[in-house]
């Protein structure tokens, strides 16, 4: 019936319950939100650069596909491989918590956004709207950047993609979104380009532990520690 056909899967996929983990950072991330205001003050993140960088709302097309590229990215892995899967969440993981360190030791925002939007188009309308649910606070790194260069990584590095008959296309539209992602975060003024290169020196952290450094990688040591981490379950 219905409920031992649930159970099966659960217990097939039970591995997914690693993304009970991400529940950390959105409350995290609240919590700092709350306690960094203009009032208690924080480090603005601002160049030069970025004030040579044109607003253009068109971009918020593919900062909303942002959530869309990690959750099918995500379920994908899940489904297809499992060693994939603990890969990419480890990958995201360790800078998304990373991330909130550093903005816990250094407070920080931006002050780059335009003083008003108009609402001639949808797309205005969708800017002011993000504006209004999300303060210009804890930015650096710009983990809209980190988790898109994360899910272009394991999609890139992915076996089961590259054997797919249309894999190099799968590649290459993943390696565009990720950088109209990353540019929507710097001409929509959510972020400087401070945070962006932030989270592009994180990643290459972050990847030698998940993916290999020449002596060490963090994977091998939990491979080895949890084999049940690539053992199928039946």
């Amino acid at each position: 019936d219905f409920w031992q056909k649930f159970l099966r899967i659960y217990h097939k996929y039970s591995y997914a319950n690693v993304l009970w983990i991400g529940i950390i950072y959105p409350l995290w991330f609240k919590s700092i939100e709350s306690r960094v205001t203009v009032a208690t003050g924080y480090h603005i993140m601002h160049t030069k650069i970025d004030e040579m960088i044109p607003f253009c709302e068109y971009f918020i097309v593919p900062y909303f596909m942002w959530f869309l590229y990690i959750f099918l990215g995500i379920l994908y892995f899940l489904f297809t491989n499992k060693e994939d899967f603990y890969k990419v969440c480890l990958y995201l993981f360790i800078g998304m918590i990373f991330s909130l360190l550093i903005c816990e030791i250094y407070p920080n925002g931006t002050d780059l956004r335009p003083p008003y939007i108009s609402d001639k188009n949808i797309f205005q309308v969708m800017v002011a709207g993000l504006y209004r649910v999300d303060t210009p606070t804890n930015v650096f790194p710009s983990i809209h950047a980190y988790n898109s260069i994360c899910m272009h990584v394991a999609i890139m590095k992915s076996k089961d993609i590259r054997r797919l008959r249309y894999g190099k296309a799968v590649v290459w539209g993943s390696f565009l979104l990720c950088l109209l992602i990353c540019m929507a975060t710097l001409v929509l003024k959510q972020h400087s380009i401070l945070d962006v290169g932030g989270a592009i020196l994180l990643s290459f952290i972050a990847y030698g532990f998940v993916y290999g450094y020449p002596s060490f990688t963090l994977w091998e040591y939990l491979e080895k520690k949890y084999p049940c981490l690539t053992k199928d379950e039946g």
